[in-house]
């Protein structure tokens, strides 16, 4: 079984997410699909689909106005929980610590963490991408429990430049080996109908985490089928 995680960013409202779970419920699929929403979608018929979230705070309650506790997640219905995605990390400045301390607390309320990492195109470049991910992850996974982890280039989010399979290979082979116990890992960054098979047929690559073609059932059901 593959996990196929839909990361719907800043999109979305109400209708359009009634809309594709139906659909995502009426698809046949022998994989596990998860959808990780805006915080004010986290609510209403989830039509059986598996319920995500994009962030949470790395504190359990109290004075911090604008976060999302883990309680508040589980209260919802959250099942999965994405941290530490390089938007985090670029926009809002989020170090591997602060994705290690919310991945532990999410963990510790039985919410699973799809703890991102990934290099830049510098990094890459440079020729620094398998120490670059070495650090993220060893740095920013929780030292206990059960999570997934999301490789996603930086390079390629959102910009419709997909890694080679070699590159694809040689990086999840490094995320493989620099895990202490064996957890899924996905691939992320560009995904889509059209790769989606040929990616998941690599080895140590146990699903995908998809951006903007998980916004549409045009695009995203393709995505779902293409692997059955």
């Amino acid at each position: 079984m593959k996990l196929i995680i839909g990361n719907w960013k800043m999109n979305g409202n109400m209708d359009e997410k009634n809309f594709l779970f139906k659909d995502i419920s009426n698809t046949k699929t022998k994989n596990k699909v998860i959808m990780c929403l805006p915080f004010t979608l986290l609510w209403g018929d989830s039509f059986g689909v598996t319920l995500g979230a994009q962030d949470v705070s790395n504190h359990e309650n109290g004075a911090y106005t604008g976060d999302i506790s883990v309680s508040m997640l589980k209260d919802a219905g959250v099942k999965y929980v994405i941290v530490g995605h390089s938007e985090r990390r670029t926009f809002h400045n989020e170090t591997n610590e602060t994705v290690k301390e919310k991945a532990t607390l999410a963990i510790k309320n039985g919410i699973i963490p799809v703890v991102c990492i990934g290099e830049t195109m510098e990094e890459k470049n440079a020729g620094h991408t398998t120490a670059v991910i070495k650090k993220m992850l060893t740095e920013s996974m929780p030292d206990n429990g059960e999570f997934v982890v999301a490789y996603e280039p930086r390079w390629a989010i959102g910009t419709g430049v997909t890694p080679t399979t070699s590159e694809i290979v040689s990086a999840v082979k490094t995320v493989f080996d620099a895990l202490p116990t064996p957890m899924p890992i996905l691939y992320g960054g560009s995904i889509n109908a059209n790769n989606a098979k040929e990616i998941v047929s690599i080895p140590y690559v146990d699903g995908l985490l998809v951006g903007g073609a998980s916004l549409k059932s045009e695009t995203f059901l393709p995505i779902i089928k293409s692997i059955n």
